[in-house]
């Protein structure tokens, strides 16, 4: 990836900062498991996933038995909140990123045509979807320099992970995150 940061701050570790910066699949993987647990758990997840199988490899991901996958999600402390459906979900995003990116998940934005393809392609991955296909787009476009044409316009208007760049912007976002969340949850019961 062109200028690759030495580390993305989402999970207060260094090693698994790193491993987000310089694994493609890592930060996919990332975005994957970021639902229903706080930023720095689903972010630190690749690299728990790595000291736990030896590797971060999609095919080899892809390939592993089910149940061996499974058991290093559910080892204490488990990956996920729900570590049987994320080391699916884990396993099916490894499947389509060794057979559509010949095992290279750079090749999705190394690949795209502009912003409008790169957002199609990530939101085609599994585990990725509306909202972290644009976020990623703004990751990749501020801390990676991946700028496809047309990027800003696949930007969404609220503030993201794309927009954090220290520790002390992951805890503004996130106590952004809870407000808005509380906010809607009020208007919801007016």
């Amino acid at each position: 990836m062109p200028d690759t940061p030495p580390a993305l701050p989402f999970t207060g570790i260094p090693e698994a900062d790193s491993l987000l910066a310089s694994s493609p699949l890592a930060l996919l993987i990332g975005f994957a498991l970021d639902q229903q647990v706080p930023v720095q758990k689903a972010f630190a997840g690749p690299y728990e996933l790595v000291r736990r199988t030896g590797g971060l490899d999609a095919a080899s991901i892809a390939a592993m038995d089910p149940e061996a996958l499974e058991a290093a999600f559910r080892t204490p402390p488990a990956l996920h909140r729900f570590p049987g459906m994320m080391a699916g979900r884990v396993r099916e995003l490894c499947a389509a990123v060794a057979a559509d990116y010949g095992n290279d998940a750079s090749r999705i934005w190394r690949e795209a045509k502009d912003a409008r393809d790169l957002r199609a392609r990530l939101k085609a991955l599994p585990g990725i979807g509306e909202a972290k296909s644009a976020t990623l787009v703004g990751v990749l476009a501020r801390r990676f320099g991946v700028q496809p044409a047309g990027w800003e316009a696949q930007l969404p208007a609220e503030p993201t992970l794309a927009d954090v760049d220290s520790a002390e912007a992951l805890a503004a976002y996130q106590a952004g995150k809870r407000a808005r969340k509380a906010e809607a949850r009020a208007a919801a019961t007016r």
